[in-house]
């Protein structure tokens, strides 16, 4: 089977686009989700996180959200909002946040390829997670949210994306997030056999976010198949809806940390044992690390400029070299007694979206004791720990920006 091929996507219709966008499910919480949608019926949010339109009290994982999500996914089908194209094609799909620009393709990437294992992933996932976006394409049959993919930069690829892009768009629609969401349909058959030719030839793909939907993804096909005696490997449940962009074009913001104390130790005697391990410098503006290996401390309405030293690095271990690794091995779980950062509510992870201010807040507020600013880990750096077969520690990378819920979806019948 092909590493990607084209699909016909289930669409907004063009007076509709504006109206259906939204932020991808799991960037909002469900009373966020409820007041985004006020005055919104067509916004894909009644689909992703059908909750909303349930009891407040409702359990997000309830067999009724699942119900809804269908019967409001059914609704903006049979209304006409939502359209699906009729012959497979691929999608050159653009992200712009201010001044960065990625373009990317949208394709169905092949579930075979993600079980052997040249898509590749970086993270373990969470059973609960996996269970609800199984029950979420199951009772849609379809997929809806798009996995997130990278692939090594390509000239011919990046080529007929960049033509693709001088003509005029099917979709362009600027985000309440400032974000422009521009698509263009590829349905020339010239393009889509170099693209599909070009994929092939690549050695792998990297999932940079969207763990969760692809495992979903692994599940349902393994279950269809089981279940089809008349399988052939063609079938549209054999592959996943992706949105699949060049290494070089990720922008991959910093994913900052928060600690709720200093585990039983006064700042100056913590201090002092982090100098065991760091060189500290007292700053008079708050830290953005300008390298590996750098971080920045802020503590007690203090921030400190932080180096590690460089003989207390592994270069040759691509998981255990990366600054989270580092700051975890080093600092926090010798110092501040956190092991499994998963699972101890003592810490807690802020996106670089956010701003140091951010940190500064939850420190001050007495929330939090101390909070650290990384230098963000690079496509690079994942990409060797994907392709060593290692998992990065948990809340490593926040990719900005994030893709839109209802651009393209995926039919699996």
């Amino acid at each position: 089977m092909p590493l990607i091929r084209p699909f016909a996507a289930l669409r907004p219709a063009p007076e509709h686009a504006d109206a259906v966008l939204a932020p991808p499910y799991d960037v909002l919480s469900s009373s966020e989700a409820r007041e985004k949608t006020l005055g919104k019926p067509w916004s894909f949010l009644h689909v992703s996180k059908a909750e909303i339109d349930l009891p407040e009290d409702i359990d997000p994982y309830d067999a009724g959200v699942y119900e809804k999500s269908a019967e409001n996914f059914q609704r903006m089908m049979s209304q006409g909002v939502l359209i699906q194209d009729d012959a497979p094609c691929y999608y050159a799909y653009r992200l712009v946040m201010g001044e960065h620009v990625q373009t990317g393709i949208a394709a169905a990437a092949s579930v075979a390829a993600y079980d052997a294992g040249r898509i590749k992933k970086h993270e373990f996932t969470r059973p609960a997670k996996e269970d609800d976006r199984v029950s979420q394409v199951e009772a849609l049959s379809a997929q809806t949210g798009p996995v997130f993919l990278v692939y090594p930069a390509h000239a011919v690829v990046d080529g007929i994306l960049t033509d693709v892009a001088k003509g005029s768009p099917d979709m362009d629609v600027m985000a309440d997030s400032g974000v422009q969401h521009t698509l263009w349909v590829i349905r020339d058959a010239v393009q889509i056999d170099a693209i599909s030719a070009a994929f092939e030839a690549m050695d792998a793909l990297y999932v940079a976010d969207g763990h969760h939907r692809s495992a979903a993804a692994s599940r349902v096909a393994a279950s269809r198949k089981s279940s089809n005696p008349q399988h052939t490997g063609n079938e549209l449940y054999n592959y996943f809806l992706s949105v699949i962009f060049p290494h070089d074009q990720m922008y991959i913001l910093d994913y900052n940390r928060v600690i709720r104390d200093l585990n039983g130790m006064r700042p100056n005697d913590f201090l002092a044992k982090v100098a065991g391990a760091f060189d500290i410098a007292l700053a008079d503006t708050p830290v953005h690390p300008q390298g590996a290996g750098q971080f920045g401390m802020y503590l007690d309405g203090n921030w400190y400029a932080l180096s590690i030293w460089d003989e207390l690095i592994p270069h040759k271990d691509p998981v255990a070299r990366l600054d989270v690794s580092l700051l975890a091995a080093n600092l926090i779980e010798p110092l501040l007694g956190i092991s499994d950062p998963r699972r101890d509510t003592r810490i807690d992870f802020i996106g670089g979206i956010r701003g140091l201010e951010e940190l500064e807040k939850r420190v001050d507020s007495g929330e939090m004791a101390i909070a650290f600013s990384m230098f963000p880990t690079s496509m690079t750096d994942l990409m060797a720990v994907a392709d060593s077969g290692e998992v990065m520690p948990p809340k490593s990378t926040w990719f900005e920006p994030k893709l839109a819920d209802g651009v393209v979806s995926h039919m699996l019948d």
